[in-house]
């Protein structure tokens, strides 16, 4: 949420001219009303899809399994397969990447894949950098296609500092720190002294991948 507010609202401008005397600009774009996209539907898209419902957006989602379930539990209105992902890109105005990541998966939002978007369409990453291709996202950036870029993960991390996609005035860059607060180190120090308690009673752990 705080990367796509920014990027609609143009907050580093907006920061630059309070520090330079400009009042009333940069003229930002509303959330309501656009059609936002939610590329994986588990833990992570969960919080964000009822969030998401306070601004009013049309929220749609791709996932590897669609079910009446899943639509009815994150509130889309629309439910694409990966198969149809580009039918899924045509509409979306912003478009929330929050899958699981395999290495199979580098790469796989590349040119192709990212022309598909709707012209002036916003990408923000808080799954793992290497889904997107870096030289493929600059270049569609660059040429205005895309509108701007949210990214809290990267294809290299730590990022290089001379990575061209760091001088973009569309571009907002975290330092992979979506998840990185006071309440959830906490909430993660609970779990482990938990899975700690389960093992020595010879109990499965919790959130154990499958």
């Amino acid at each position: 949420m705080l990367l796509t507010l920014a990027l609609l609202r143009d907050l580093p401008k907006a920061q630059i001219h309070v520090r330079t005397g400009v009042l009333g600009a940069p003229l930002g774009k509303l959330l309501a009303g656009r059609t936002v996209c939610l590329y994986g539907l588990g833990a992570i898209a969960l919080p964000l899809a009822k969030r998401l419902r306070a601004f009013d957006v049309n929220l749609i989602g791709i996932s590897r399994q669609v079910t009446t379930e899943k639509i009815v539990q994150f509130h889309l209105s629309r439910c694409f397969s990966v198969d149809e992902r580009d039918k899924a890109f045509a509409v979306t105005d912003v478009l929330v990447l929050c899958m699981r990541y395999t290495e199979e998966m580098r790469g796989m939002l590349g040119a192709r894949e990212l022309a598909a978007l709707r012209p002036g369409a916003y990408v923000i990453n808080v799954a793992r950098g290497g889904v997107v291709n870096g030289e493929a996202l600059y270049a569609h950036l660059h040429s205005g296609h895309l509108a701007g870029a949210g990214l809290d993960v990267f294809w290299q991390e730590p990022l290089p500092t001379d990575d061209p996609i760091l001088t973009l005035p569309n571009v907002i860059a975290t330092p992979h720190v979506g998840g990185v607060t006071e309440s959830s180190f906490g909430m993660i120090a609970d779990v482990i002294a938990e899975n700690i308690e389960r093992l020595r009673r010879g109990q499965s752990p919790l959130h154990r991948a499958v």
